[in-house]
């Protein structure tokens, strides 16, 4: 993993918050160079910007804010009925275009430094499991990154996050799921949901976010048995 020290100014003080949570993101910009300038424009409009690290689709990891210091990556977002999201996270930026400029996959190169960084982390930081997140997750109505084509099995298979036993979830799949059992079993994995039994697009945009992580070849959005079984699996295990 090679490491390339790219300082931004756009960071603060933690306050004596723990880290907590390990944030992955898209850039969503047209080109790393543009990426890069953009997370570490002291000037930046609308607002300032920043990550600890950005991950180069060659590879080439930027450190561009000290883990002991705040970034400004998460924006307005919240998990587990905290909303300090930027204190208590480390966000790492990996260079791609996103929905609005062609997303495309995630290169081998790109993943491997992913990997071998985000074990770094970990081996240093009080991360939970459960609590390796994407944007969307802490996000889901602003946001649709690291995208249903970032490779989550594979950081699992890694030590990195959560994944769900597929094999398990096949034999449950058939219970029956409303909308209000699905808001308490996302409610309850973290995710900032209302419980009022109702189908809205606000709580369309928090199931496609789950669906986004855990099971990207269905973005309906819907309530269906295979993604509360997927929740309850998780809630039990993970």
């Amino acid at each position: 993993m090679r490491i390339v020290e790219q300082p931004s100014p756009n960071h603060d003080t933690r306050g004596g918050q723990a880290i907590d949570i390990l944030l992955m993101h898209y850039t969503g910009m047209r080109s790393g160079e543009e990426a890069l300038e953009r997370l570490c424009d002291p000037n930046a409009e609308p607002g300032r910007v920043s990550a600890h690290y950005c991950i180069d689709e060659d590879g080439v990891t930027y450190r561009l804010v000290p883990e002991e210091q705040r970034a400004w990556h998460a924006g307005v977002a919240s998990w587990a009925g905290e909303s300090n999201i930027n204190a208590r996270s480390i966000g790492i930026e990996l260079v791609n275009p996103g929905h609005e400029f062609g997303y495309r996959p995630f290169p081998e190169a790109q993943m491997a430094s992913l990997i071998a960084l985000s074990k770094d982390i970990l081996q240093r930081q009080a991360i939970p499991a459960r609590r390796v997140l994407g944007h969307s997750d802490v996000a889901p109505l602003r946001k649709e990154d690291p995208g249903e084509l970032f490779d989550w099995p594979r950081l699992a298979a890694e030590g990195i996050g959560v994944w769900p036993d597929l094999r398990t979830i096949a034999a449950e799949a058939d219970a029956e799921c409303d909308i209000a059992q699905l808001q308490s079993l996302l409610h309850d994995y973290g995710y900032q949901v209302s419980r009022d039994g109702v189908l809205n697009d606000d709580c369309r945009a928090v199931i496609r976010a789950f669906q986004r992580h855990f099971r990207p070849d269905h973005l309906s959005g819907e309530p269906d048995p295979a993604t509360c079984a997927i929740l309850r699996h998780l809630l039990e295990t993970a």
